[in-house]
């Protein structure tokens, strides 16, 4: 079996690529303990179905992707504690970032993508994970973030209470031109005005209860309200300057934003060389002041710009914002 295929298949690595960079990173394998082990040298090189595997540099399989290495280097260099915070993970893809908020000791995460169905099942299940798709961080509000998080825990059919009963057109005797048609006046009489005439006026009747849209069992405690403690994010094809005003309503009052910056989504595309790669190093201080006068101008107040602990993938230069909501 393929090396990589097989990383996948014994689950030591989640996707193939993740399986990739383990391998370049060392990997070997060895029928039974009284056998020598053998590097495996390439992707395709054949691992037999019932060897045993050690991986030489496990790092790359600590998370989901590489984004959660990129990020746990990032909250080591911001110094921000996660464990007990409710964090808002923008760009959540497969879940890099929020398995490392996890295995950080986040108490929620509320991931949000414009994509569908690509969180790992094992974050999708977890049940301290709310994953709202199709949704792009540009236009999002508290409000529609709060009603996502909702539907995703209601039972089935429960979505939503159905409308009020309008009350029957009285007029309904009347033909579109105004021309009575067998008008019949014997149930005309008010009973209720005849009962006071007598006395005897009825109670009005009570209103029918309206029934409020039931969560599944095991999420009545869960909490929706969108105003976070930690923002997170790792944006593709767009410019976070388009997508920080969004944000800065679901940052608590005391609340910290940690985004990935990308340059070659903040520049202009005749400042990006070929194959998206930012060659000129004079453009990241461009880049860092755009990313600054943006945050300033949404009441962020920013505390630290780094490099990225990681490089992109692509090999372009990374960066991470630090800031936090102004006084």
């Amino acid at each position: 079996m393929r090396a990589d295929v097989f990383l996948v298949d014994s689950g030591h690595a989640v996707t193939r690529s993740q399986a990739q960079r383990l391998i370049a990173a060392g990997v070997e394998w060895r029928l039974s303990p009284q056998l020598p082990w053998n590097k495996v040298a390439k992707n395709g090189d054949d691992i037999p179905a019932m060897a045993e595997v050690q991986l030489l540099d496990s790092a790359e399989a600590k998370y989901l992707s590489r984004g959660g290495l990129k990020l746990e280097g990032a909250l080591a260099q911001a110094g921000l504690p996660v464990a007990g915070l409710r964090c808002l993970d923008v760009g959540q893809s497969t879940g890099g970032f929020t398995d490392c908020l996890l295995q950080q000791g986040a108490l929620q995460v509320v991931g949000v993508d414009v994509g569908q169905a690509q969180l790992h099942e094992r974050l999708r299940s977890d049940p301290r994970v709310l994953c709202v798709e199709g949704v792009n961080a540009r236009s999002l509000t508290p409000e529609a973030l709060q009603l996502a998080c909702e539907a995703l825990l209601l039972l089935p059919g429960a979505a939503a209470p159905k409308p009020e009963v309008q009350p029957e057109n009285p007029y309904r005797w009347m033909s579109g031109d105004g021309e009575v048609t067998d008008y019949d006046d014997s149930d005309d009489v008010d009973d209720d005005y005849l009962a006071a005439e007598l006395g005897q006026a009825k109670a009005p009747e009570p209103a029918p209860a309206r029934v409020a849209p039931r969560r599944r069992p095991g999420c009545a405690d869960v909490d929706t309200t969108p105003l976070f403690d930690l923002v997170t994010g790792d944006l593709s094809f767009i410019s976070l300057t388009l997508v920080l005003p969004a944000l800065v309503p679901l940052l608590a009052p005391a609340g910290a934003l940690l985004m990935l910056v990308k340059p070659q989504f903040e520049l202009q595309p005749g400042q990006v060389g070929k194959g998206g790669i930012v060659r000129d190093p004079a453009l990241y201080a461009v880049v860092e002041q755009r990313i600054r006068d943006c945050c300033a101008e949404v009441g962020l107040a920013v505390q630290a710009w780094f490099d990225s602990p990681i490089s992109g993938g692509d090999g372009n230069r990374e960066f991470f914002v630090f800031a936090r909501r102004a006084a």
